[in-house]
Order: C-alpha cells, then sequence, then structure tokens
C-alpha cells in the first residue's frame, strides 16, 4: 500500500523536471552546459524517488514476510493447541471410562458384600438355639436338635414306625439330657406300639410315666400302656394299670376312656 501511495509522487516529480526543461528552452535562458546540468539533478532525483520506491517496497515485502510468518506460526499454535485439546479428551474419555468402571466394580462389591452377609445371617440364624414349646413345656434348644426330633415325630405321623423308632432311638443316643426327652419316650412307646412290639412298648411307656408323672400326656401312656398289657393278653396288668390311670388322673380323658375299656378285659 505504502508502494502505491509512493508513485504518484514520483510521476508529479518527473513532470516537474520535464516541465522546466521546457520552460527553459523556450525561454533560450540556459546554455548546454546549464541543461545538461538540470538534466543530471532530474536523474538524481528520479534515482532516489526509485531509490526511496525500491527501499518502501523492501520494507513492504519485509512486513508481509514478517505478517505470514506471524500468521504461519499462529496457525501452527492453533494447530498444537488443538491436537492437545484431542489428546485431553481422549484422556478425559478414558477417565471417564475408568471411572464407571470404577463405579460398576465398587457397586458389584458393595452387592456381594450384602449377599455374604446376609449369607453368614442365614447361617448364624440356623446355628442359634431356638425357643420351642412342646406340651406346655417351653424350653431352648439347638436347631439340629429340632430338626432331628421334628423329623422322628414326622415319620411317626406318616405311619412308617420301624424308622421312627431308629430315629428317636438315635436321638436318645445323640442327646442325652435333652429338654425333649420327655416327648421322645412317648413316642417311642407310640412308634413301638405302632409296629406291634408291645414288649418294648410297654417298658418305654412305663419309663415315661415314671420320669414324668406331671407330663400332660402321662394319662395317655397309661391307657397305652394297658392296652399293650392287654395285646400281649396280660388282661390282668392291664386292668391294674387301668386301675392306676383312673386313681392317678380321674378328671382325664384317659381316665374316662380307662373305665370303658375295663368293661371290655375278660
Amino acid at each position: 500500500m505504502a508502494v502505491a501511495m509512493f508513485r504518484p509522487a514520483v510521476a508529479a516529480a518527473l513532470f516537474a523536471g520535464s516541465l522546466g526543461l521546457v520552460r527553459l528552452a523556450h525561454a533560450g535562458m540556459f546554455d548546454d552546459e546549464e541543461a545538461r546540468k538540470a538534466i543530471v539533478d532530474l536523474r538524481n532525483r528520479v534515482t532516489a524517488v526509485e531509490d526511496a520506491l525500491k527501499a518502501r517496497t523492501a520494507e513492504a515485502a519485509t512486513a508481509n514476510a514478517q505478517w505470514t510468518e506471524q500468521v504461519g506460526a499462529l496457525r501452527g499454535s492453533l494447530l498444537d493447541l488443538n491436537n492437545q485439546l484431542e489428546v485431553m479428551r481422549g484422556e478425559i474419555a478414558k477417565l471417564r471410562g475408568h471411572g464407571e468402571q470404577l463405579t460398576r466394580e465398587l457397586a458389584d462389591l458393595q452387592r456381594r458384600q450384602k449377599d455374604t452377609a446376609q449369607a453368614a445371617d442365614e447361617r448364624l440364624r440356623k446355628l442359634e438355639p431356638v425357643k420351642v414349646t412342646i406340651d406346655g413345656k417351653e424350653f431352648v434348644v439347638e436347631q439340629d436338635e429340632r430338626r432331628a426330633y421334628e423329623e422322628a415325630v414326622g415319620v411317626i405321623r406318616n405311619g412308617d414306625f420301624d424308622k421312627a423308632v431308629a430315629l428317636l432311638g438315635a436321638f436318645q443316643r445323640r442327646y442325652l439330657g435333652s429338654s425333649y426327652t420327655d416327648s421322645t419316650r412317648f413316642w417311642l412307646g407310640n412308634a413301638l406300639y405302632g409296629k406291634r412290639d408291645y414288649k418294648e412298648a410297654i417298658s418305654a411307656f412305663r419309663t415315661f410315666v415314671t420320669g414324668a408323672a406331671d407330663h400332660p400326656r402321662a394319662p395317655e401312656a397309661l391307657l397305652f400302656l394297658a392296652n399293650s398289657q392287654a395285646e400281649m393278653k396280660d388282661a390282668k396288668a392291664a386292668r391294674k394299670t387301668l386301675d392306676e390311670l383312673q386313681k392317678a388322673y380321674p378328671q382325664s380323658e384317659a381316665a374316662v376312656a380307662a373305665k370303658e375299656r375295663l368293661a371290655t378285659l375278660k
């Protein structure tokens, strides 16, 4: 732009010099020596103008080169920044993915811990003693003991008396002094009676009544004992047991049944 503005000035200088020569020629005021001086002066002025124009052009070229260099450097910086931004975005994406993975792993760990805690609680509950009530008597027993007792009694109710005798015998041997002892003796007598082993049934019922005379099932046990004696054709012993039942537990339902049973014994 500076060079374009400088060109009219050069043209004006050249025109002015030419005009001066014309005027001198017409006036006839200059000789050849003066004319030559004028031409030299004009040439010097033109040279000066051209030198100035070249200088301005060089300055403009230098400025343009500097500008181009600065623009190139700026573009390089922007490209570098953009590359850095892309790298940062990639790292952020990786960190986000890693964070999501950690979140999932933490949730999975918490879920496993919860499941483990629940399983442990369940195992502890299975091992903890429990309170039970049998025939009006409340006591605390281990859970495996309770399961063994309930299994044996359940077998009796299903009519498998041989298996019930085996289970009740095993229970008595394993859990000596158990709070279920009185009940197991009563149900053992029932199982023996059910399998028609009347001799052993008599022994089981007598052991039960002797050891737990105040048990709510004692009258019933005496009635079964008398029936077992009757099945063995020992009517005398059966009548004696029925008399014992009526005297010891006169208000019981078993006593009423005993009175009816006495009427049928011969």
